[in-house]
């Protein structure tokens, strides 16, 4: 396997990266408030890797995701594409970028079209960047179907007729249909099964090393975050606060906020015992964020210096970054 960390160029890099949302009032809608959902992200994801993105459900996972393929436009910052910005591109040149970054959505069952066969799903990304034969679209829409273990007859059907699992697979073969180089997994097995949640992961991981695919993967679900990923970051109202090589985050969590998070990961042991870590009060607001820190106020090793200045995302040992004053004190590894 090739080293995925000494390529000199990363395929994906965001700088400061923000995205707010305008909150409008009063008789002429203006701007009263803004909802900080991504607050100046720095990120890369190197060729061929996975890198994990956890956090609680509104801390701008999947916002992060959406603004990096342009589905929602940055406020500020930059996105770079294989060393280039995609920020300044035209039109035009936007759509042929589309080719080489996918999305595979959260919900198998609202992001397919029901008016639609399984042909005319999976082969309208074809139709659209130029594939105008309708057998040539046909012949390719059996292949992918293929790759994701889905048959041939199954082209004909409409989405009603296949159960969540089949769903995601078409939803994957959908995006697999203009051979990208980034697909971003937004909760993709999230709403399925747990069974079947393990046969589309194994799926992913089987393409990505047939493809050379690169993941952006999206969940909640600290497990299969660990199962399928390179590195792991951690995000918390909009900021990221702990980034690591999975096995180093998972074994010796730096930031508070993840010591929290893995303490309610479930251990497949009956016999092992772990001690929870119970955050108190409830997730801020983005739209008035706590100052300093945003972890502070339900952080249980704040002190003073956390409400008034916010700490810097800094490496800590080699690889791993950690943003907190006080690690390495106060009882935080």
């Amino acid at each position: 396997m090739p080293d995925l960390w000494t390529a000199s160029t990363p395929l994906l890099q965001t700088r400061d990266l923000v995205k707010y949302y305008p909150i409008r009032g009063g008789v002429f809608l203006k701007e009263i408030e803004v909802v900080k959902a991504v607050d100046h992200v720095s990120l890369t994801i190197e060729s061929g890797e996975t890198l994990g993105l956890v956090g609680e459900s509104g801390c701008g996972k999947s916002t992060f995701g959406m603004t990096v393929l342009r589905l929602e436009e940055p406020t500020s910052g930059e996105i770079l594409f294989e060393g280039e910005s995609i920020l300044s591109l035209e039109p035009e040149q936007l759509r042929a970028l589309r080719k080489k970054m996918q999305i595979i959505f959260q919900d198998p069952f609202s992001s397919l079209n029901p008016r639609k066969t399984v042909s005319q799903i999976i082969g309208e990304p074809l139709l659209i960047h130029g594939v105008k034969n309708r057998h040539e679209r046909n012949e390719r829409v059996m292949d992918l179907l293929n790759v994701v273990g889905l048959r041939k007859e199954h082209m004909r059907r409409y989405p009603h007729q296949f159960s969540g699992g089949q769903r995601q697979r078409i939803g994957v073969a959908r995006a697999l249909a203009l051979n990208p180089k980034l697909i971003i997994c937004d909760e993709a097995v999230s709403a399925l099964d747990v069974s079947i949640q393990s046969q589309v992961i194994n799926l992913l991981k089987d393409l990505q090393e047939k493809f050379g695919l690169t993941y952006l993967f999206i969940s909640h679900d600290l497990s299969v975050v660990k199962h399928v990923s390179n590195r792991v970051a951690v995000m918390y109202l909009g900021k990221i606060v702990e980034l690591a090589e999975s096995e180093a985050l998972y074994q010796n969590p730096l930031h508070p906020y993840t010591q929290a998070l893995l303490s309610a990961y479930p251990i497949p042991d009956p016999e092992i015992k772990r001690e929870r870590i119970i955050l108190k009060g409830d997730v801020p607001s983005p739209i008035n964020p706590p100052s300093g820190c945003r972890f502070h106020t339900r952080c249980l090793y704040a002190r003073e210096i956390c409400s008034q200045k916010e700490p810097e995302l800094k490496e800590e040992n080699t690889g791993h970054k950690a943003a907190c004053f006080f690690i390495g004190t106060l009882g935080i590894k």
